[in-house]
């Protein structure tokens, strides 16, 4: 199958590290020119390098507080600059502070609004005259809780949300511009965050992280977490001439975990 990525621009945000850094590496392989972003000049300056290694196109980096509306604009002025204008955008954030309702702030609820979903709104805002040049791709990042509300990710459960409601709508206001809208889902994925939110987990209950990582095989099916390259491949196919009608949709990558249709 020729996804016919080759030359294509994107734009990864969050990238320096886990799904944000699978994706942009898979896109980079199949020929795309990406910009890579993230706050931690070091991590991203890293990932570059990284990225780069082994593949023909360009791969470039820029340094961006994602709840920032000005960092947001210097990155898309940047990445114009030095790679285009973008046939893909792929939002992405990291997630928001853990803990129940009673344990958040007003301070901690806008901050995880501007992050994990003004982040997205923003971001489209910006290139959506790119994208409407010869009919782009929108990928929202978003979580399992979308379908199945994660106990103790009270803010995350809540935002993850706003971006599916971002996505459908978005998806049948942009059809006529040929942009295809997808959200996609990831399940236990073995990153970082996911070792942050076993050890949260494990923290609160007083026992090891392994032991929480035994518990939550028990709930899925494929009895392993999903390796970072598994979900960006699927993120790839959706980026990709290959994927032609499918919009609007949510893409669960879970291992099965969630029950639920």
């Amino acid at each position: 199958m020729d996804l016919n990525l080759t030359g294509k621009i994107a734009l990864v945000a969050a990238s320096s590290k886990g799904l944000g850094k699978a994706i942009a590496s898979q896109l980079a392989a199949e020929g795309c020119h990406v910009m890579l972003t993230s706050r931690n000049v070091e991590q991203l300056a890293s990932a570059r390098h990284e990225v780069q290694a082994g593949v023909e196109g360009r791969v470039d980096s820029y340094p961006c507080d994602l709840a920032s509306s000005d960092d947001i604009q210097a990155l898309v002025a940047a990445t114009r600059k030095r790679l285009g204008k973008i046939d893909i955008l792929i939002n992405n954030a990291g997630g928001p502070l853990g803990g129940g309702f009673e344990q958040q702030d007003d301070a901690a609820w806008q901050a995880a609004f501007e992050l994990n979903l003004l982040s997205y709104v923003r971001l489209i805002r910006e290139f959506l005259p790119d994208l409407k040049l010869r009919g782009g791709r929108i990928i929202n990042i978003a979580s399992s809780s979308i379908k199945q509300p994660i106990p103790g990710l009270i803010l995350s459960n809540v935002f993850r949300m706003g971006v599916l409601g971002l996505s459908k709508s978005l998806a049948e206001e942009l059809a006529p511009d040929n942009i295809l809208v997808t959200t996609v889902a990831p399940g236990r994925i073995a990153t970082d965050r996911t070792a942050y939110l076993d050890q949260l987990k494990a923290d609160k209950r007083g026992i090891n992280r392994q032991q929480v990582v035994t518990e939550a095989l028990r709930n899925i099916p494929l009895d392993r977490y999903g390796d970072p390259e598994e979900f960006a491949r699927v993120v790839c196919f959706l980026a990709s001439d290959a994927c032609s009608y499918v919009t609007g949709s949510t893409i669960m990558v879970d291992g099965g975990m969630v029950r639920g249709y």
